[in-house]
């Protein structure tokens, strides 16, 4: 099993497909990164000589993946929580912060419906 960037990649898959696997590495990049890679797309991971390997993980290395970018997307959200801008107080709340509406809907984002006080009449 090829191992690139701490992530392990799938045997039985065509290499393109298995770079996906690696966190900020999509279909576009990764096509990019074979072809600079200068390797054979239909080649399968297990087919790959060491050779290859040092050759992705050298076009790899232009790209931010993984921790790095992982880091990155956490330190732009803390961002604007502190400045406190809409997307922020959107992002603090927990609620949708890309415009999609909250009255009925957003449950992934606002988590399980919590019961309001009901009380009987008369009581």
């Amino acid at each position: 099993m090829a191992r690139i960037s701490g992530v392990d990649l799938p045997n039985e898959k065509k290499i393109e497909i298995a770079l996906t696997y690696i966190y900020g590495i999509g279909n576009a990049i990764a096509k990019e990164i074979v072809e600079k890679a200068q390797i054979n797309p239909d080649l399968r991971v297990k087919d790959l000589s060491n050779e290859d390997l040092g050759k992705l993980r050298t076009a790899l290395s232009d790209y931010k993946v993984e921790g790095a970018l992982r880091t990155e997307v956490s330190m732009n959200i803390k961002r604007l929580m502190d400045i406190g801008c809409y997307r922020g107080i959107r992002h603090r709340r927990g609620l949708p912060v890309r415009g999609q509406r909250t009255h009925t809907n957003a449950r992934t984002r606002s988590g399980k419906r919590r019961a309001v006080g009901i009380k009987k009449k008369g009581s």
